[in-house]
């Protein structure tokens, strides 16, 4: 990806998955990479969480299943971080750790929950997920995305 250190270029080249955010005017841009589809997708999720909580110390109430139909790759990274938007706005609890598995066509992500008010929030919570400049695919690595985030 563009602005990659060479210490991010080879921990992707042993085959590590991450994220981070880049500075963005007023919004939030998270920058994630990972082995697979599936794993890119998490690790923009769990950017998306860093970018306004602190969860590091954090163990989960709960945990839930969710199954996101397989429109596109921009439409998977959109529903999954949607889902996180949604846990928080309606339900106040945060996903700690998450999982993914392509299956039959579609993802099932598993999302450990914590309680919003048991974590440190650290920024403005995630409103939506913005279309313009949103990317993901395949790079010389594994997959990569790109993806601002409303706040």
């Amino acid at each position: 990806m563009v602005g990659d250190t060479d210490d991010d270029i080879q921990a992707r080249r042993l085959g590590e998955s991450g994220h981070r955010a880049v500075p963005h005017t007023a919004d939030v841009r998270i920058e994630a990479w990972g082995v697979s589809r599936e794993r890119c997708l998490v690790e923009a999720a769990l950017g998306m969480v860093e970018c306004f909580a602190d969860v590091t110390t954090v163990r989960p109430t709960s945990v839930e299943r969710v199954r996101l139909a397989e429109d596109s790759d921009e439409g998977l990274l959109t529903a999954l971080l949607d889902e996180v938007v949604l846990r928080l706005d309606v339900d106040g609890r945060v996903p700690v750790d998450l999982e993914a598995d392509a299956t039959e066509g579609d993802i099932d992500v598993r999302l450990a929950l914590a309680d919003l008010a048991d974590v440190e929030v650290t920024g403005a919570s995630p409103k939506g997920v913005s279309w313009h400049g949103m990317r993901i695919g395949p790079d010389p690595y594994g997959w990569s995305c790109a993806v601002t985030v409303d706040v």
